[in-house]
């Protein structure tokens, strides 16, 4: 049941399109195609049980670590913030 102004279901459309969102940039960010022998960053050999298990990679494991730890996309804030809701 959704509260306010929401209509029914409105709360659960919201989850599922969220949902999707994230399992579309999931899948946008999985490799195609061939892999690089030499990594796009260092230049260094990408070994070849990398290569197989990631379709398309085009960093060593080490630049692929530290680009890594940048941190996840932000997301899409569908509800906006309460404050500017009440403006």
């Amino acid at each position: 049941m959704a509260g306010g102004w929401a209509r029914d279901g409105a709360v659960q459309e919201q989850i599922d399109a969220s949902v999707a969102d994230g399992v579309a940039r999931a899948r946008a960010a999985l490799g195609h195609g061939e892999s690089r022998r030499e990594c796009a960053e260092c230049g260094e050999e990408i070994p070849e049980a990398r290569r197989r298990a990631m379709p398309g990679a085009r960093l060593c494991v080490d630049c692929q670590a530290e680009r890594d730890e940048g941190g996840p996309a932000g997301g899409i804030n569908r509800r906006g913030s309460k404050d500017s809701q009440l403006r």
